[in-house]
């Protein structure tokens, strides 16, 4: 099993950042793809980024491109969300995720066998 862990989430304006963090334990070498999803009230979970694990390809919404990255230290088992120019419409829980699948679409979020507690970001005009 992993275990996963968010932190970072917050408070803020318009225009500003946070970053997210998700510290994984547990069999971190299972790990294929480590991913982002958000899910707004009402809404359901979407994709937000993905990154492999060991290669480091990256993959994103459209949604938060040129705003948001994702980065990881595998040294420390753990990812990163950097989120810049928040707008209001990116307020939701943010969970990172775990993918042991090889292949398969990054964004789907039924591959993923593990998730952490979620953390939520308010962003306010």
């Amino acid at each position: 099993q992993v275990q996963l862990v968010e932190s970072g989430g917050g408070l803020v304006q318009a225009g500003d950042s946070l970053r997210l963090s998700c510290a994984a334990s547990g069999r971190t070498l299972s790990i294929y793809v480590m991913g982002w999803f958000r899910q707004a009230p009402g809404k359901e979970r979407e994709f937000v980024s993905g990154i492999h694990w060991s290669g480091g390809s990256t993959s994103i919404a459209d949604s938060v491109k040129g705003r948001f990255t994702i980065s990881r230290d595998n040294a420390k088992n753990e990812v990163y969300l950097q989120m810049n120019s928040l707008k209001v419409e990116d307020t939701a829980v943010y969970y990172c995720a775990v993918n042991r699948r090889f292949g398969g679409r990054w964004d789907d979020r039924s591959r993923y066998d593990y998730w952490g507690q979620g953390t939520q970001v308010t962003v306010s005009s």
